[in-house]
């Protein structure tokens, strides 16, 4: 709300911006949430606390005193930091994946387990609080977590198979994360029913009906000497 009335006319915004001369070097206005956008609202968060301190000068103006009500109490702003610790790691894997210029599948599985475990472990805490604000943060986080669920069952089933076996291709993981499930869910790993037995089989069965029985062997021609000069030696083709 605040960021809607500091922009809202020219004059608020021209008397927010004074506010900064002479202690920033580039004057900034606050900015509001897009819901459309993601990390918008960590943005907002981070902005809005970065921008506190020329919040409270601005209304310190008389002509805006009936907004006074809606600055943020260092109690909120608590809450608020608490928020932002949160939404971090997300923004982190959202732009390490959007930006990267190679191949991303590999990726796939690990980044969402790293979110679960994120969030898991931020809610953990949370529940044992019974302070409002952390069982209201803990209920956020609840949702969250379950449309991260919902992304994920939507992906899985119709590009499930690509997605393991690029975790299994890529040298510096291979089984390794589906050890990680059996020992979450206290699986033995050599059980033919852990996650390692299963995506390993799966795997292979996959290799042989989907690819060799598809890809066939390219018949080599008989090598030949290719004769020696100077310049390029003796090689065959």
């Amino acid at each position: 709300m605040l960021a809607v009335l500091i922009t809202l006319t020219a004059g608020g915004r021209n008397e927010f911006i004074d506010c900064q001369k002479a202690k920033v070097r580039i004057a900034v206005l606050p900015i509001m949430d897009v819901k459309t956008h993601w990390n918008s609202t960590l943005e907002l968060l981070e902005h809005a606390y970065r921008l506190r301190e020329f919040t409270r000068e601005w209304l310190q103006n008389p002509k805006y005193s009936q907004y006074r009500p809606l600055f943020t109490t260092q109690d909120e702003w608590t809450i608020g930091k608490y928020v932002m610790e949160v939404l971090r790691p997300l923004r982190y894997w959202n732009r390490w994946m959007s930006k990267r210029h190679t191949d991303t599948l590999h990726h796939v599985i690990t980044v969402y387990n790293n979110m679960f475990d994120h969030m898991d472990g931020v809610m953990q805490p949370l529940a044992k609080k019974k302070t409002q604000w952390k069982e209201a943060l803990f209920f956020a986080l609840r949702l969250a977590r379950q449309k991260l669920s919902k992304y994920y069952t939507e992906v899985t089933p119709t590009t499930g198979m690509l997605l393991f076996s690029a975790q299994i291709l890529d040298l510096s993981r291979k089984l390794r994360s589906f050890r990680k499930w059996n020992n979450g869910m206290d699986i033995n790993p050599e059980d033919e029913t852990s996650y390692t037995s299963q995506y390993q089989e799966a795997f292979l069965k996959y290799v042989g009906n989907e690819y060799w029985a598809k890809h066939r062997r390219v018949p080599v021609n008989k090598l030949e000497t290719v004769p020696s000069s100077k310049l390029v030696p003796s090689a065959t083709a």
